[in-house]
């Protein structure tokens, strides 16, 4: 059997190096993405996002245990920053997530963030199509705890919670760093420790301050991992906002959306192939930078110089 044939026949090895094959770039990945895309079904995907230290990977174990519980085919995916040297998720398979219930079927990948600034490796959106294909229903992703960087996960997942211990600062200062627009649920975690009243008492304030107005209320819910206090609460308001999202119509125009913005990305990655391979191959790109050094061109001129030959060429 090939290694498709195996893949389609649920054996999780095959799972595994399927999204080896993809996030590393090998040849034909994007025929095999191709393939595997004709077979989703449309993976619901919950985020995770905070700063370092906000109890994400403790709470990921208890919703993936949950939703398992619930009879969902569950996968998990574990940004981690980057191995220097390797590329490689800095912090292997996770020894923070030795709780993750693998016992029911849940699948755990850790990603390196190979030098991605918003806290989501560039092949995540990638791999979550295989995962898709493969049978999973639902997809939890934490991200690398980079605070104010983690925007772009607005791009790989549905419904996004916001995790924040009493701590890590001034609310009002995350809500400034855009966390207020990604949020679609804010959950204190370590509730349990000093100036999380404070906190949960400004988020909410903050909240009511907005001037956008929208159809979901964000709510704001305190949790304390380490004890399971309210992460059945915080599930049930995750997968409420599921429904909302769907009987309001939005989850189609945001998944819309996000494939306009995938389709873009590819074309921006087949481009950026082209140049490198087409005109900045056999020293272009430094013959034009020792120019540049010798005042005899401008990074501008130049870029524009080569953009024309790239353009010409095709």
């Amino acid at each position: 059997m090939s290694l498709y044939d195996k893949f389609l026949d649920g054996s999780v090895i095959a799972l595994s190096r399927i999204i080896s094959h993809i996030e590393n770039l090998r040849p034909g990945y994007q025929e095999l993405l191709s393939r595997l895309y004709r077979r989703t079904n449309g993976i619901y995907r919950i985020g995770l996002t905070g700063p370092p230290g906000a109890g994400k990977s403790s709470l990921v174990n208890l919703l993936a245990g949950q939703l398992a519980d619930d009879g969902r085919r569950v996968a998990v995916i574990c940004v981690d920053p980057s191995s220097p040297f390797t590329g490689g998720a800095f912090l292997g398979d996770r020894i923070r997530m030795q709780d993750i219930p693998v016992d029911k079927g849940v699948f755990i990948r850790s990603m390196g963030s190979r030098g991605s600034t918003g806290g989501l490796a560039a092949a995540t959106s990638n791999v979550t199509v295989a995962l898709d294909a493969f049978g999973f229903d639902t997809l939890i992703i934490e991200t690398v705890g980079v605070g104010q960087m983690e925007l772009d996960i607005i791009d790989a997942c549905d419904t996004v919670v916001v995790t924040l211990v009493p701590e890590s600062g001034d609310a009002i200062q995350a809500l400034k760093a855009g966390l207020m627009e990604i949020a679609d649920v804010f959950a204190v975690n370590k509730s349990d420790r000093a100036g999380a009243e404070q906190m949960l008492y400004d988020l909410k304030s903050a909240l009511e301050m907005r001037t956008e107005k929208s159809k979901w209320e964000v709510p704001v819910i305190a949790t304390q991992a380490l004890h399971k206090k309210n992460t059945e609460e915080l599930l049930r308001l995750i997968l409420e906002h599921k429904s909302f999202l769907e009987t309001s119509g939005q989850l189609s125009h945001i998944r819309g959306l996000q494939l306009q913005k995938k389709v873009e990305t590819v074309i921006t990655r087949l481009v950026f192939r082209d140049i490198s391979s087409n005109i900045l191959s056999d020293g272009v790109l430094e013959k034009a930078v020792d120019k540049i050094m010798k005042g005899e061109e401008d990074p501008y001129s130049a870029g524009m110089r080569l953009y024309k030959r790239f353009k010409l060429g095709s």
